[in-house]
């Protein structure tokens, strides 16, 4: 890929809190499949300081029950409360062009609109429950800007080039610049 470096690592899951008594906890999986949260592999925390070997042991309410190595008690569980779990990158399956992409793959692509202004540089790719929004740092500094993640929006990802186009509703990033 062009110039951008290889992503290191990928969360697949945060941990929303404890259940039971035994140590178990709940995983939001951010897997295609939601058991996916334990077939790569050991996770590791964003910081990296905590390493668990994971078991998925059920699901319920859109989450995956899992242990995690080490942890014994709903106090220990509970701590992990927003601890997100991260693989790395090299773990995952590649996909093709005609599959897709991760969501990570998006981050440090230069963000180029359809009329060839430079909007920036993806940083981070959100779902606050609404939908995907791409986090793009301004060339010149300043407040990031969220664009929703749509077709509309980003017509095409060219992770080759480096790039994707962007065609952003009118005044998404002219506001930020009015009030520099």
């Amino acid at each position: 890929m062009a110039d951008r470096p290889e992503k290191a690592r990928v969360c697949l899951g945060v941990v929303v809190g404890a259940h039971g008594v035994r140590g178990l906890v709940r995983v939001k999986p951010f897997t295609e499949d939601p058991h996916g949260v334990a077939d790569y592999g050991p996770v590791e925390t964003g910081d990296g300081t905590r390493r668990f070997k994971i078991k998925v042991t059920g699901a319920t309410k859109g989450v995956v029950i899992c242990q995690l190595e080490g942890i014994a008690d709903r106090d220990m569980a509970e701590a992990l409360r927003g601890t997100e779990l991260y693989v790395d990158r090299a773990a995952l399956p590649e996909v093709d062009e005609e599959e897709g992409y991760y969501q990570a793959d998006l981050i440090g692509l230069q963000a180029i609109g359809t009329d060839g202004r430079v909007y920036g540089t993806v940083v981070a790719v959100h779902n606050f429950g609404a939908g995907d929004l791409l986090d793009i740092a301004r060339p010149e500094g300043g407040p990031t800007v969220l664009v929703p993640f749509t077709d509309e929006n980003v017509p095409d990802v060219d992770l080759e080039a480096g790039r994707l186009t962007l065609d952003p509703p009118e005044g998404l990033f002219d506001e930020g610049e009015a009030d520099a």
